[in-house]
């Protein structure tokens, strides 16, 4: 096999880069070997597309090396234009002129070092005139509605400020169960399922007006057998349940059955006896009731009066009465000794008035709960914590407390004096004496 012709190494000023002439070799069939083994390698510019021919063997540094130096003239004119930033990195340094040229070796493995990938050419796209113009229509535009919205928001502010109606911060909701976690008789677990179920049935066992199907009984003899049960349960010191159980099953049985004036009392006696058997530990005894009654009704008379309003009730007793209500809205109150006592006072004081028929157990409490709470000037007077477990706003309680404040203007001044009596007792803290709500009262008690 011949051997290869061997090319003289080249001297240093021989080499030119800007692309002169060259002496002619010696060897032209070794030159021309060598320039179609050059230029079958295919040196072209990826980017301009001009042929370049090197002067030295084009190795992967050598390309990557003019391949930067390409994309760095692009982002010169790029720069010219004003359109973007040069997004090039910085052109790699070009062989000084009379370096010679390598001798050409088989290409060693080069070991890559990890730096920066060249930045892509973006692509530059040129805006009309027109088109400037617009646009900087359009951001000026924007400015000036932001500027008009800002201005617009301040004098909205100031004026609600000016008015009194800047938005207040949300109350926290108080949870009143929490010191009651370690209280098993309080039945945290339970308690929001018991009164949901309380509201939902309060309407069923809730006795409608029924004055128009009594021929012998007016509201005044109702207000004074209810007056006379409260004395009588107040001597026996019965609890607080037993009493509004007993005016419930009083009402409910008189919109049910016709009964003569003469047997009023005697409903009363029996309906207290039943409520006193279904709530107390020690319920009274029947003759003490025939005693209280000056005998005016026998033992006999007021068992069978029991068994004919069992019967028409249908045994049904555990219902949700004000009573139910009020402990558990006295308790969202967060209220102290006065609260607690006022709000019982203003309770029992719609109990006796056949007026309060017209609204539910459950308005009726927290209208005695808000109606105490601005007797006693509380701010404020209704609460989101209130709100929340009675389910009532402030503006839907309005007449019923109404109602119940017009109660106390004239609880002093009538026959009926029980309920004054009781709770103007110091202990009671005597909040029957104390001036009623004048936010609530009527006009004319106002004035």
């Amino acid at each position: 096999m011949a051997s290869r012709p061997v090319v003289p190494q080249q001297p240093r000023g021989d080499a030119v880069v800007g692309g002169g002439k060259q002496q002619p070799k010696k060897n032209g069939a070794a030159a021309g070997r060598n320039r179609r083994a050059l230029g079958d390698i295919g040196n072209l510019d990826p980017v301009r597309g001009i042929e370049v021919k090197p002067n030295r063997p084009i190795t992967r540094s050598f390309c990557a090396q003019l391949l930067a130096n390409a994309q760095a003239a692009v982002a010169a004119e790029n720069n010219k234009k004003q359109a973007c930033p040069n997004v090039a990195g910085p052109p790699a340094p070009v062989a000084a002129p009379g370096v010679a040229v390598a001798k050409r070796e088989a290409p060693k493995p080069v070991t890559k070092r990890v730096t920066g990938k060249p930045k892509p050419v973006v692509e530059v796209i040129e805006i009309s005139p027109d088109e400037q113009i617009k646009k900087e229509k359009s951001v000026q535009k924007k400015k000036e509605d932001s500027k008009k919205k800002t201005l617009t928001s301040v004098l909205t502010a100031r004026s609600k400020a000016a008015c009194g109606l800047t938005n207040k911060p949300k109350e926290e909701i108080v949870d009143i169960d929490a010191s009651d976690v370690d209280n098993e008789l309080a039945a945290v677990e339970y308690i929001e399922d018991i009164y949901k179920f309380y509201k939902m049935v309060e309407n069923e066992s809730r006795p409608h007006c029924y004055m128009a199907s009594q021929p012998e009984i007016n509201e005044k003899m109702r207000a004074i057998l209810v007056d006379w049960l409260i004395d009588v349960h107040t001597k026996f010191e019965l609890s607080l349940e037993t009493l509004y159980l007993t005016i419930n099953i009083v009402d409910r049985f008189l919109a049910v059955k016709t009964v003569p004036r003469r047997e009023l009392q005697l409903v009363g006696i029996s309906s207290m006896l039943m409520a006193a058997k279904y709530e107390e530990i020690w319920p009274p005894e029947v003759n003490d009731f025939v005693c209280l009654s000056d005998r005016a009704y026998s033992h006999e008379q007021i068992l069978v009066m029991e068994k004919i309003i069992l019967g028409r009730l249908e045994w049904t007793l555990t219902v949700p009465t004000p009573f139910v209500f009020l402990t558990r809205f006295i308790k969202a109150s967060v209220p102290d000794e006065g609260v607690t006592n006022m709000a019982h006072f203003l309770s029992e004081l719609g109990m006796m008035h056949y007026d309060t028929l017209m609204y539910c157990p459950s308005m009726i409490a927290a209208s005695a709960v808000y109606a105490a709470r601005c007797t006693l000037n509380k701010s404020p007077a209704w609460n989101e914590t209130l709100k929340l477990h009675t389910d009532y706003s402030e503006e839907q309680l309005m007449d019923c407390a109404r109602l119940l404040v017009s109660f106390h203007c004239t609880v002093g001044n009538g026959k009926l004096r029980v309920v004054f009596r009781k709770y103007s007792d110091p202990e009671r803290g005597a909040v029957a004496v104390l001036p009623p709500a004048k936010n609530l009262m009527p006009q004319e008690a106002s004035s």
